[in-house]
């Protein structure tokens, strides 16, 4: 299994669970330096950076791109893919498709988490799902033609009405016929919304791309309640070939943050 860590340069998600939020090339330097294997990027647009650049921070630090995060959308520019305006669904629709051309060019999925959006009083539940059901398939589409996968991330409820556990999900991208997306299981949601996270992770497991190893208050394993031997031991049987991903707080330090998550996925036992 390989590692990753979340590098962030939007400024609206300041306070949110990222580790680094310096500039690209001195995050990229303490990735490595605290050894991990890849690097997930939360960029403000699509033009934030080009592939030249990013490729070259890579080449420099021996550093994979695991993923690119859309979040920017939401926090930033307030888009989602099921709002009731159609102006905005379209916008939403350009903004993600730009970063999965963007990851298209680094070999690099991206991330639909926050601008799935929610079902309210302007869009039902099952207006918002034909609307995510049909964003999902032309990106499905794209993420293709650049021989790649799309990963949605289900939420907690406290984030999102739409899916909140894995399974539910899994079942509407096979019922939709979403070939090119794949789950990605966040820990630290799954945490408030699934029975068991090894269950969970066991019974989805051929849907699942990418995960976020998040404890259960959201920082790096080993400072909440979540025990990662039985989780670990579960994704080694079932040799789960992606990233564990740290998505979490910087707390209490980015670096104290960063070392504990790397000694949480090392367990000399595993």
């Amino acid at each position: 299994m390989k590692s990753a860590v979340t590098l962030c340069r939007v400024s609206e998600a300041a306070l949110g669970p990222f580790v680094f939020h310096d500039e690209l090339a001195i995050g990229f330097e303490k990735a490595a330096a605290h050894g991990f294997d890849a690097v997930e990027l939360f960029l403000p647009s699509p033009d934030y950076v080009t592939s030249g650049d990013i490729r070259e921070l890579q080449k420099r630090h021996q550093l994979d791109i695991a993923a690119l995060g859309t979040g920017a959308g939401m926090v930033k520019h307030g888009l989602s893919l099921t709002d009731g305006d159609a102006t905005v669904r379209k916008n939403a629709l350009d903004f993600i498709l730009a970063l999965v051309d963007l990851g298209g060019a680094l070999g690099a999925p991206a991330i639909l988490g926050s601008m799935q959006g929610k079902h309210g009083p302007l869009v039902d539940k099952p207006r918002a799902l034909q609307f995510l059901a049909e964003a999902l398939a032309i990106i499905s589409a794209r993420a293709a033609d650049h021989g790649l996968v799309f990963f949605y991330e289900p939420l907690n409820r406290y984030e999102t009405n739409l899916f909140n556990r894995l399974a539910p999900t899994a079942a509407f991208l096979e019922q939709h016929g979403l070939r090119h997306v794949k789950l990605l299981a966040d820990l630290f949601h799954m945490n408030i919304e699934e029975t068991s996270l090894v269950d969970s992770l066991t019974e989805n497991f051929t849907a699942i791309g990418h995960i976020h190893f998040a404890d259960s208050n959201r920082q790096a394993i080993g400072f909440g309640h979540t025990d990662p031997l039985p989780i670990l031991q579960t994704l080694q049987r079932l040799d789960y070939q992606g990233y564990l991903s740290a998505e979490i707080l910087p707390l209490p330090t980015p670096d104290e943050a960063a070392g504990q998550f790397i000694r949480s996925i090392r367990l000399p036992t595993i």
